[in-house]
């Protein structure tokens, strides 16, 4: 494993699946994510408005560079149906070589 300073992973939750294909393709063709990974059937139970909600959701795992998040960010904000659209990023530690290679080359091209 190498280290993995400069890459992030970002995790957001959406409403369907449709604007979660939605979501990625537009991060992924803006070279803003090298890939997005959708997970389905994320059971979201949260407080919204003084309400305890419950949602089937949709969980986007986003990998990117740590000098495009606020870029992901801004991009997330315009296309999400949310109006507080969960995002949140966490560093990467360490990773294979050569899938951080592809992450590098993907972003750069």
């Amino acid at each position: 494993m190498e280290k993995a300073p400069d890459f992030r992973i970002v995790y957001v939750t959406i409403d369907s699946y449709e604007n979660a294909t939605h979501l990625a393709n537009i991060l992924v063709s803006e070279q803003l994510a090298a890939c997005c990974s959708i997970v389905s059937n994320v059971m979201s139970i949260y407080q919204w408005q003084g309400n305890i909600c419950k949602r089937m959701e949709f969980q986007l795992i986003i990998k990117t560079s740590k000098d495009r998040l606020d870029a992901v960010e801004l991009r997330i904000n315009e296309l999400h149906v949310d109006e507080v659209p969960e995002i949140i990023a966490v560093a990467l530690d360490a990773g294979s070589k050569s899938y951080l290679d592809w992450i590098n080359q993907t972003l750069d091209q």
